[in-house]
């Protein structure tokens, strides 16, 4: 199996630093005047910049194709909403629409979930944080419980013993996929026998009854044959666990990790050539499940998909409000929205497009954004023409991750508007101001005196 390209490392203070066009370019930026039908200058002109903008028939038809491309491999598929990935209200609630579940991995998404009408019984509860308070709940409702580490497990076992029955959970596995770099911090690990142990502990004490395996094998994974391992060892282990303990399992949850056409910055390679489709990855994890599992067995599979359905579907609109040249000899570009907005910018190369065509030589450019820190730095090695304050960039794919990873750092937060398939405009989270920094604050009643 291939592993991720790595990229070559360069020094990013010299002039000899190759300069790649934007991705799918030839040297001069695209333009784009419009999103979904609605003109760039309308949406700034209404909501302001910077502006983050979702595109509701991106997102209705991306999940429909992934979901397709699953279903017509295995029928038995339930794809659960990855709440970490975006948890805006209004985009949670367009995957509940489409059918989902939802998965959490804190007490405040699964309260989230709660609160947008999803049931119990159809929320996931991963990550290793979950207080004896927030089990107790998830338990009592219904959820679906995976225990990340052997406390977790002595926490349901008390639950269960003050309850007087026993409750029902899955466990997390981490295991050999043959990608590096491996996450092995999460759940119990395979191939060390750590695993088995949970798994005869639980058989042993009884109290704790375990219906499925749940396993995630990283982020942005580009090898769909990965997949098609992590289904052979789960499907394997899950028929050593009926051999030894007579366990019959209800499901399998892979997880997500699907990569979308965000390109990280340590693979070196566009993005329409480092992410495989969505179909080679239903199709080499269809093929695994046939292969391997017995006659007859055909245990629910959960995917967990996030970054996949939604990466595409936002964007962050920003204007260029300072030009400078900085000493290396490369055009400096200040936009009011920077990585307080676009966390992953810290990981992910972004498409760059412009609101206006701009005449002039494409030169070595870099795009900052207006935190007073120096990390701050959207996108380096850009060849961009001369641009004027006042001009709009598109970055995109920023549906995945920026909105629940932003800082409120020095600057407002800004609208987050979702174009609606028929042409709406709705904001789904109004910007900020100050009532919502200052609103749980306190000021000390003696500093008034």
């Amino acid at each position: 199996m291939s592993l991720p390209v790595q990229a070559p490392q360069f020094d990013k203070t010299s002039l000899s630093v190759p300069v790649a066009p934007l991705a799918g370019q030839s040297g001069a930026p695209r333009v784009r005047h419009e999103i979904d039908g609605v003109s760039i200058d309308d949406l700034i002109q209404r909501f302001g910049s910077p502006l983050f903008v979702f595109s509701e028939r991106t997102i209705r038809q991306r999940f429909r194709a992934a979901q397709r491309a699953f279903v017509s491999r295995y029928a038995n598929v339930q794809f659960a909403w990855s709440y970490k990935t975006n948890y805006l209200s209004g985009i949670c609630d367009l995957y509940r629409q489409e059918g989902c579940f939802a998965e959490v991995v804190s007490e405040m998404e699964y309260d989230k979930a709660r609160s947008l009408g999803v049931a119990g019984e159809q929320i996931i509860f991963n990550g290793p944080l979950k207080s004896a308070a927030a089990l107790e709940k998830a338990v009592a409702e219904g959820a679906m419980v995976h225990i990340d580490h052997l406390g977790e497990l002595a926490d349901l076992e008390s639950l269960a013993a003050r309850l007087g029955r026993s409750v029902p959970a899955g466990i997390r596995l981490n295991l050999d996929a043959g990608i590096q770099p491996a996450w092995s911090r999460f759940g119990f690990n395979l191939e060390s026998g750590e695993a088995l142990q949970a798994v005869q502990r639980m058989a042993d004490r009884g109290n704790v009854v375990l219906r499925g395996l749940h396993s995630h094998i990283g982020r942005s994974v580009m090898e769909p044959a990965a997949y098609a391992m992590q289904v052979e060892k789960l499907i394997r282990f899950s028929g050593e666990l009926q051999q030894r303990f007579g366990i019959s399992l209800e499901y399998l949850d892979i997880g997500g990790g699907f990569p979308s056409r965000s390109r990280l910055k340590s693979s070196g390679l566009p993005s329409n050539v480092a992410s495989p489709s969505i179909e080679h990855f239903a199709a080499a994890i269809g093929d695994a499940l046939a292969r391997h599992l017995p006659p007859g067995k055909t245990p629910k599979l959960f995917i967990e998909s996030g970054r996949a359905l939604i990466d595409e579907a936002g964007m962050l609109v920003s204007t260029v409000v300072g030009v400078k040249r900085l000493p290396d000899g490369r055009n400096a570009y200040v936009a009011d929205g920077g990585v307080n907005l676009l966390a992953t910018s810290f990981l992910y190369d972004f498409d760059v497009e412009l609101d206006r065509e701009v005449l002039g030589e494409s030169q070595p450019s870099v795009i900052y954004g207006p935190m007073c820190m120096n990390q701050d730095v959207v996108c380096e090695n850009l060849l961009l023409p001369p641009l004027d304050r006042g001009t709009r960039l598109i970055f995109s794919p920023a549906g995945a991750y920026n909105v629940t990873q932003w800082m409120q750092f020095i600057a407002y937060r800004p609208n987050v508007v979702l174009i609606g398939s028929g042409g709406e405009l709705d904001v789904i989270r109004a910007a900020e101001d100050l009532s919502d920094i200052t609103r749980r604050e306190q000021l000390p009643q003696r500093f008034r005196q």
